[in-house]
Parts: structure tokens; C-alpha cells; sequence
């Protein structure tokens, strides 16, 4: 009987604290803080489903200030997510819905996204697919993704191509191997390596990170698609029902 009451008294006291505000440390003594510490534990002790069930609720919060943070940073940054004359398009340039995904060549799980945009452009042609390099696993990545920023720029034809192929197979990307899969795509190796060294391929990169940033994007693959920021590879069917939800009421949930 005197755990339930007290089980009883604690409930009232988590439903009180839930809809007051906070009361300052000093506003308990010593003997206050002490019992009502008490009462937590011997409440949680009883119920350790509280403990998931916060956990659940804090990852439903922390997710629903990344939506928010990300439709700010998409709405103030539309033109640098969508539009930049720096980025490769693949698909439909004039497209009614545009894919944007930032990925690594270093990236397993873009390795896999990799199929998942192929068949999806196979699917639908009239979608906008926007690839923005995104080396963020290391030395070697970086490199290979200045391999690809020079062919860009150099052999623009051939970087879907090359995409492919480095996405491709299980070899770790490197400037050297970057560099063996433009040569057997016909790409000169001197002009591939001058290219290589224009600051303009830095000042993008950076560029790239700060968006990244502001989107709340920590790794790849992570998409944008309309107002929302897609994190992780999530396959084409959810891909294309946010392209869908897109055509039918401009946002990717309806």
C-alpha cells in the first residue's frame, strides 16, 4: 500500500512538473531533493518502460527539429541546392521534380543508392537528378572526387559514365584509380591532372560542406527532394513516392 501511494504521489508530481515550469535548484532543501530523487528512482525501478518510451519521444523531437532546420535551409538556399551551374544533371534537365543527393565514392550505401537512381531514371523521365560531390570519408575520397571535378569540367560527356563506374565493384575510389577509369574513357591524364589543381574545385567542395551543414546532412547518401531532406539510402520506392507526392501537391507528404 505504501508503494502505490508513493507510486501515486510520483505520477502527480511528473504530471505536475510536465505542465509547470521549472522550479530553480534553490527552491528545494536538501531533504526535498533527497526524497524526491528518491521517489524517481523507485518510480523508474517499477517502471523501466518510461526510460524507452523518453527515448522514443526525444529521437521523434530530434527528428521533427531536423525537418524544421532542413525546410529553413532549403527555403534560404534554393538556388545552391538545386540550381548550382557547378553540379552534374543527369536525367531530365528540364524535369518536373529534382533529385538532389550528395554522396561519397567511398560511400557503401551510395555504392547501393547507385541502382536505385539508375532504375529510377529508367522509370520516370521526366525527373531532374542533381549529383553534388560530397567527400567526406577521408583523404582518398577527396582525391578521387577532384579526379571527378576536373572531367566534369573537361569531358562533361563522360561523367555519367565515370559516376557509373566508380560507383561500381567493390575497388576503394583513389585519384589513381579515378584517374585508370577516365583514361579508359578517353580522358587525357595531363589535361585530367592541370584540372585537378583549379581553386574552383576547393571553393566548391567547401561550398558544398557549409550546405551540407545547414541542411543538418552528416552523411551520404543524404537527398533533397523538394522540401525535405532524405537522409540515408532509402531505397526508389520511397524515392518515388516523394516524386509522386511532389506532382500531385508540391511537397513530399501530402
Amino acid at each position: 500500500m505504501a508503494f502505490r501511494t508513493r507510486t501515486g504521489l510520483m505520477t502527480a508530481l511528473l504530471l505536475g512538473l510536465s505542465t509547470a515550469l521549472p522550479l530553480p535548484a534553490a527552491a528545494l532543501d536538501d531533504s526535498q531533493k533527497q526524497e524526491f530523487g528518491a521517489f524517481i528512482r523507485e518510480y523508474l525501478l517499477a517502471n523501466p518502460e518510461i526510460i524507452e518510451e523518453m527515448s522514443q519521444a526525444l529521437e521523434v523531437k530530434k527528428e521533427a527539429e531536423s525537418r524544421v532546420m532542413a525546410q529553413t535551409a532549403i527555403t534560404e538556399n534554393k538556388d545552391a541546392i538545386f540550381n548550382d551551374p557547378n553540379d552534374v544533371v543527369l536525367g531530365n534537365p528540364d524535369g518536373d521534380v529534382t533529385v538532389v543527393e550528395f554522396f561519397d565514392y567511398n560511400c557503401g550505401f551510395c555504392k547501393r543508392a547507385l541502382s536505385d537512381m539508375t532504375s529510377l531514371l529508367e522509370k520516370d523521365t521526366n525527373v531532374r537528378f542533381v549529383l553534388k560531390e560530397f567527400p567526406i570519408l577521408g583523404p582518398d575520397s577527396l582525391a578521387a572526387h577532384r579526379v571527378a571535378m576536373s572531367l566534369r569540367k573537361i569531358a562533361p560527356e563522360k561523367y555519367s559514365d565515370f559516376h557509373i563506374q566508380m560507383l561500381s565493384g567493390d575497388a576503394r575510389a583513389t585519384e589513381e584509380h579515378a584517374i585508370d577509369i577516365a583514361k579508359g574513357l578517353g580522358v587525357d591524364e595531363a589535361a585530367l591532372v592541370a584540372g585537378m589543381e583549379d581553386p574552383a574545385i576547393g571553393d566548391s567542395i567547401r561550398q558544398t560542406y557549409e550546405l551540407a551543414n545547414a541542411l543538418g546532412i552528416s552523411g551520404t547518401p543524404s537527398f533533397v527532394i523538394g522540401d525535405e531532406a532524405v537522409f540515408g539510402a532509402v531505397g526508389e520506392e520511397a524515392l518515388l513516392a516523394r516524386i509522386s507526392s511532389m506532382r500531385e501537391c508540391e511537397s513530399t507528404q501530402c
